[in-house]
């Protein structure tokens, strides 16, 4: 079954055409290689394989994404930026096209007004 699903693959590689390559590989390339992992791991490893190279590749996916997202830590003038522009948007003072500067001298004009 599982020698069907590779010569099934290969029949639909080699159907694409010529044009399109796999990771630059030709259709001779791709059915040898299929070929090897088939003789080094046999039929009845292949799904264990599989499953293990996709858990893998989700692994060092999400691992890269999460290293992206804790790149650099912010600055404080970044941080003061974010709090003024959060507090003007609580506050509905419109913030779009404007400098921080501006931005907080109205936020301290609202404020006095409250009091």
């Amino acid at each position: 079954m599982h020698l069907a699903m590779l010569i099934s693959t290969f029949v639909y590689f080699s159907q694409i055409g010529s044009q399109y390559k796999m990771m630059g590989l030709g259709n001779t390339e791709l059915l040898l290689i299929l070929f090897l992992i088939l003789i080094l791991f046999g039929g009845r490893q292949l799904p264990e394989l599989a499953k293990s190279l996709g858990q893998a590749t989700r692994e060092f996916t999400s691992a890269s994404r999460e290293s992206l997202k804790q790149s650099e830590p912010k600055t404080e003038e970044e941080e003061k930026r974010e709090a003024i522009l959060i507090a003007a948007r609580k506050m509905n003072i419109e913030t779009e096209g404007r400098s921080i500067e501006d931005i907080a001298k109205d936020l301290v004009k609202a404020t006095e007004k409250t009091k």
